[in-house]
């Protein structure tokens, strides 16, 4: 092979490797997630993973797109009642930094929420009215109250809580676990996502939030939309049956070794690989998604609206069968939760919408013993305000965001229950007790599949990267 050859063939695969790690091939990224994932994440990685024995095989992640206010929620704070319409002090404040919405405010009024607490369960949660199926499952939760993040506004926050890091471009958690571990159904993607939204005009989501980043485009999230066709370009064309797509993907098998072996692109045979994988998706999604043969019991227990595909809570049904499914990482984002004004009336919304489908999600999971290996994540990008953004009144206001606490729950397998970790101060703005970084969730997170996160690496461009950059920790205190 003569050197001018040698540095075409280089300069080609450099080039497909670059298409495919940046997410721009558009037909191959769209079905590169179907591939066998075993052997893609194996020999992409060369990891020896799992680090050690794993205490979960997948994640359900419900992400609240956002973020809820954790003072209408699970972080009751009864001196707010005393204080209402007090101005916020400084010595609580301590000049953190404000968003463009609030901070030319005159005065920051302290406010009550409207909605009761009550404690629940032998654990004695604080849960908020607004969420009455919460309080019947509260004794399977890990509440930790002690969670913060450095970023004030919803994209850069909900960028860093899924890929790590705030700017867009960095693999997602799901791509991560996926290129660590794989898929333990063949005939399934490994890292799935699912949209809903309970109201309209809040932040958008972007794909950026389930890119694969630079790591190969085998690992990215693959979104299941309602309707006819749930993954794009799955379905044959019309006039093509399956004999006749069989018999191409026979002889495109052959093209491709003969193309091989003349250019020793790699990626020749990772399309074809995912050609067959869309293959025989084209039999295990229609079954997955279908939800007819679920008894009248189940949706009773997910509520009226699962039975509307989209919603959040079919969505939550959905997310059960992909677990039965053995998907690895399932992704539900939820969309609705930015209370800037008129928050009593609209969180009400919000809540009605999550309370009952989540509940019933944890229940069944539980019911059907998937709940031992799965783990459960509930909550949004940041925390609310303390003071009404705007103008208070005893049954009306707003709230700014929050990034120095908020609240999320996990449970599942590993991870003690009944328990509340870390606290905040009577005002719920400053953490006093434990606190938990973002980095520290997406650490233990991985801890629970078997995955040190300081090993789970991928060299870019000469650095090695990984989910928690050079930061986390295990949150072990919560660890059954």
């Amino acid at each position: 092979m003569t050197n001018e050859l040698q540095d075409r063939i280089h300069d080609e695969m450099s080039r497909r490797t670059f298409l495919q790690s940046s997410g721009l091939g558009l037909g191959a990224a769209a079905l590169s997630s179907l591939l066998p994932q075993h052997a893609a994440a194996s020999s992409a990685s060369c990891l020896d993973l799992p680090n050690f024995p794993a205490k979960i095989k997948r994640v359900i992640y419900l992400l609240q797109s956002g973020a809820p206010s954790q003072l209408e929620t699970f972080d009751y704070k009864p001196k707010l009642e005393q204080m209402w319409g007090q101005n916020l002090p400084e010595s609580v404040r301590q000049g953190q930094r404000l968003t463009g919405m609030s901070a030319g405010q005159s005065s920051f009024p302290l406010a009550a929420s409207v909605y009761k607490f009550a404690q629940y369960g032998k654990s004695r949660a604080w849960v908020s009215e607004l969420l009455p199926h919460h309080s019947t499952m509260v004794d399977d939760l890990c509440f930790i109250k002690s969670m913060h993040t450095e970023h004030i506004n919803h994209d850069p926050a909900v960028t860093f809580i899924q890929t790590g890091n705030q700017i867009g471009g960095r693999p997602s958690m799901g791509s991560w676990v996926s290129y660590g571990l794989g898929s333990e159904n063949k005939n399934m993607p490994a890292f799935v996502v699912l949209l809903s939204r309970a109201r309209s005009g809040d932040q958008p989501l972007y794909a950026k939030l389930w890119s694969n980043g630079f790591i190969p485009s085998t690992h990215q999230g693959v979104v299941f939309r309602s309707g006819p066709d749930p993954i794009f370009y799955l379905n044959n064309p019309d006039g093509v049956d399956k004999t006749s797509r069989r018999t191409m993907l026979n002889y495109l098998a052959k093209l491709t070794e003969d193309q091989y072996k003349h250019v020793l692109d790699t990626e020749l045979n990772s399309r074809m690989q995912q050609y067959e994988m869309a293959y025989r998706m084209q039999t295990s999604v229609p079954e997955t998604l279908d939800l007819s043969k679920e008894p009248d019991y189940i949706f009773d227990l997910y509520g009226p609206e699962s039975r509307k595909p989209g919603t959040y809570a079919a969505n939550c049904l959905l997310a059960r069968k992909l677990a039965e499914k053995d998907v690895r990482f399932i992704q539900l984002y939820h969309q609705g939760w930015d209370q800037h004004g008129n928050l009593p009336k609209d969180i009400k919304i919000m809540a009605d919408s999550v309370d009952q489908p989540t509940a019933a999600l944890v229940k069944d999971l539980k019911q059907r013993g998937l709940l031992d290996d799965t783990l459960v994540i509930f909550g949004g990008e940041f925390g609310r305000t303390n003071y009404s953004q705007g103008k208070l009144t005893k049954d009306n206001y707003g709230r700014d965001h929050h990034p120095r606490c908020f609240t999320v729950w996990m449970t599942g397998g590993g991870i003690k229950k009944g328990m509340t970790y870390g606290q905040t101060d009577d005002f719920s703005y400053n953490i006093i007790k434990e606190p938990v970084h973002v980095h520290d969730l997406q650490a233990t997170i991985l801890h629970l599949l078997g995955l040190d996160h300081e090993k789970l690496v991928y060299k870019f461009q000469g650095r090695r990267y990984r989910l928690t950059d050079v930061a986390g920790k295990v949150v072990k205190p919560i660890l059954a």
